[in-house]
């Protein structure tokens, strides 16, 4: 794999240094280009005004979304807005909770007009794949893997307050994105998926951002090879190279998948036009990848399974180094400790989700599986089909059969495993899983009570062969001499009797179904002319996750309940994040408060005095990198709740998190020096109003045990941005304009 900073022309299929266009009119002639074009609204050369063509939400984001939205004067929805049930599907822990918000979904479909999928049917990138998707439609999701490229659909994955402005016939703004081109060639190995293409493109352009916010435009002669499943399950991972979206050249694969779920209207051919010009370009020859391994804690941390192979000691002690430096001491992952006469051993192998739980994949692991035996060891494998349809399938061709046979678990489609709700390894043990993500605790573990599993990404044929192997790591493509090809037949009846589509029929007399956990977004107040900040977190991690944030897993059922999730604010990264926030609310809300009077006595010394009446006191976070991973708002919302009023860093790791903090009244300041922000340091902003409204640099002052001037930027705000900062929050936002 070869990436390219210099610009290519695409002409005719081919790469080409110069056409008969200018750089310009070739940018317009690529296919994001144009579909993006077909769904802005706005007439502004340099930002987008998109409107999206539906939208979808899971049960651990739609409630929050609706919240918003209902705050916000919401009548109906205005296209079709998918609420699926696959994140808080185990309607077990916490009560009634979860299946509360799932009652709460279908009466919000029928007061609102959604399409309602009821818990264990779909996960939701598959139903989205499977009934939304359409040649040249944009879908905007509130999942971070919101991603349909490989169908000719641009999916965006985004924080619940873009979806909040859909919902109420607002556009998503946003500078236009450059394309990134690549460019397929050659043909996969036998027992080589499209895990280890998708982990190796990782490996290749996350840690150089590389496409850092940009398309990821895939075409080439390579695309022929695969079928459609395959390409799906490449596509879905893109979120981890921090690609804003994708989008594939279809044919008639492509074609085919339409026609095999009756939607053959949904099918146009789509290919660059001759001349589209990229930026940036990755050669990809897809005959050059070997299985790969994405070793603790991140997708990008991949290398091949053979060279893993040959060298266990080195690469598993670089690994296990890297994982402590980002678990800070607290508890220490062993993974030298896999190594058991020269090879390597895990302990469990999923296959599970929208990436790993495809019908492909798993007929594939099933072909590799056949007769074998897994062992009544510590290693043992489950399995997750990503629908109903794709669990129908495999019971009917007998594959269910085969597998359970061998010794696998064959379990309901489910998106737990991804984001530690299922399956959870034992205190010390390694999981090689077919899911999207490998971050810090994805798998369930919680280190702040000495609890630690590591988590390996492979694709579903090499756990499959390393199943046969009984744990022992093994590469499929050593066993895999051919791939066998399956017919899937998908049954739309399964949808059709189950799931509740209202859209075009709001029932707006219908009344919502509210369970004692969904609970209204506290109030918030609207931004003051002067900010005083204290800073009660300092991170100094490379990269700081949404999961770190805001934890996954144990929090899901709190997720309707901003004032109970808002507890586990950085419980696992910085457990003292909430009582130092509650106690600057605290503050604040004490005119005579000791420390307040002393910080402000301090910057009148500085030759500053500090107006009461004009001034917020609120909390804020430093960290060099935050918001990498998943779209959830709550990494930001729930600052918010405890009193957050800005963020520092040197950069920020997504788009969607920046949109996340703008959205819920987080000033996403950028700072230079992240040492002159130590925990426990004040920063008073003079004028934070005014400059909300500038783009540029901002004085602030710090006081730790001096006064000293700190220069912030805010970077590009649109003027919806600022309005929404001004205002407090979204919320506060649109009932302002209500009035």
């Amino acid at each position: 794999m070869e990436l390219h900073e210099n610009g290519i022309y695409l002409v005719d299929g081919k790469l080409c240094e110069t056409a008969a266009c200018t750089k310009a009119e070739g940018k317009k002639k690529t296919m994001a280009a144009k579909i993006i074009a077909a769904h802005d609204i706005g007439n502004d050369a340099d930002v987008m005004h998109v409107k999206f063509d539906s939208l979808t939400s899971h049960d651990i984001t739609y409630v929050g979304i609706i919240q918003t939205a209902r705050a916000s004067g919401l009548k109906k929805f205005p296209v079709p807005y998918v609420l699926t049930n696959c994140h808080n599907t185990l309607c077990a822990v916490g009560g009634t909770i979860n299946e509360d918000d799932h009652r709460f979904a279908l009466s919000a479909a029928h007061k609102y007009g959604g399409i309602y999928v009821p818990p264990n049917l779909a996960v939701i990138h598959s139903y989205n794949r499977e009934m939304m998707t359409g040649v040249g439609r944009m879908i905007l999701g509130s999942d971070s893997h919101t991603r349909y490229g490989a169908l000719g659909t641009m999916g965006v994955g985004e924080g619940g307050g873009e979806l909040a402005k859909q919902l109420l016939e607002r556009t998503y703004d946003m500078k236009r994105p450059e394309t990134v081109l690549v460019y397929l060639t050659g043909k996969c190995r036998p027992g080589v998926g499209p895990h280890d293409v998708a982990l190796a493109l990782c490996a290749a352009v996350y840690a150089n951002g590389f496409v850092k916010n940009r398309v990821l435009e895939f075409a080439g002669e390579g695309i022929a090879s695969l079928d459609q499943d395959f390409r799906n399950g490449i596509d879905v991972m893109t979120t981890e190279t921090t690609c804003w979206s994708s989008i594939w050249e279809t044919d008639g694969v492509t074609e085919k998948y339409y026609q095999d779920h009756g939607r053959s209207e949904a099918y146009h051919p789509l290919s660059p036009d001759s001349g589209a010009y990229y930026n940036r370009w990755i050669d990809l020859d897809l005959s050059t990848i070997s299985c790969m391994i994405a070793l603790p804690m991140h997708p990008s941390y991949a290398v091949s399974i053979h060279e893993l192979q040959k060298d266990p000691a080195k690469i598993l002690k670089e690994a296990q180094d890297r994982a402590n430096a980002q678990l800070n001491g607290k508890v220490s992952m062993d993974l030298l400790a896999k190594i058991i006469d020269g090879s390597v051993h895990v302990d469990q192998g999923i296959i599970a989700g929208c990436a790993g739980g495809t019908f492909g994949n798993i007929m594939a692991a099933a072909d590799i599986l056949h007769n074998a035996n897994i062992g009544n060891g510590e290693f043992r494998l489950s399995v997750y089909p990503d629908s109903l349809p794709v669990y129908k399938a495999l019971a009917e061709n007998g594959t269910i059969a085969s597998l359970v046979s061998c010794g696998a678990i064959f379990r309901e489609a489910f998106c737990g495993p991804c984001f530690g709700a299922g399956d959870t390894p034992a205190n010390g043990e390694l999981s090689i899983r077919h899911t999207t993500r490998n971050f810090p605790n994805r798998e369930g573990s919680k280190p702040n009570e000495g609890q630690l599993a590591g988590v390996a990404l492979m694709d579903a044929r090499s756990i499959a062969a390393t199943a046969c192997h009984q744990g022992v790591l093994t590469a499929a493509e050593d066993m895999v001499q051919a791939e066998t090809e399956h017919t899937y037949v998908f049954d739309a009846s399964l949808y059709e009797k189950r799931v509740y589509n209202g859209y075009g029929h709001a029932e707006t007399e219908a009344p919502l179904h509210f369970g004692p956990n969904i609970k209204d977004w506290p109030e918030q107040k609207a931004l003051s002319e002067d900010l005083l900040i204290k800073i009660v977190s300092h991170i100094n991690d490379p990269v700081t996750t949404t999961d770190e944030l805001i934890p996954s897993g144990e929090t899901s059922s709190y997720r309707s309940n901003p004032l109970r999730l808002a507890e586990f604010t950085l419980s696992r990264r910085d457990p003292s994040y909430v009582p130092s926030a509650k106690q600057v609310q605290k503050e604040a809300a004490d005119p005579e408060d000791a420390e307040v009077l002393a910080v402000k006595l301090a910057y009148e010394k500085a030759g500053m005095k500090i107006d009461a009446a004009k001034t917020n006191i609120v909390s804020a976070i430093y960290a060099n990198k935050p918001g990498d991973g998943s779209a959830r708002e709550q990494a930001a919302s729930c600052q918010r709740v405890l009193g957050g009023g800005a963020n520092f860093a040197k950069e920020y790791a997504t788009k969607r998190y920046r949109s996340n903090c703008i959205n819920w009244g987080i000033l996403p300041f950028l700072v230079k020096d992240g040492e002159a922000l130590p925990k426990n340091a004040w920063v008073y902003i003079p004028k934070v109003l005014s400059a909300v409204q500038k783009d540029g640099s901002v004085k602030g002052y710090v006081y730790t045990d001096k006064v000293s001037e700190i220069e912030l930027r805010l970077g590009t705000l649109t003027p919806d941005e600022k309005e929404i900062l001004e205002a407090g929050c979204l919320i506060n936002y649109y009932q302002h304009q209500k009035q």
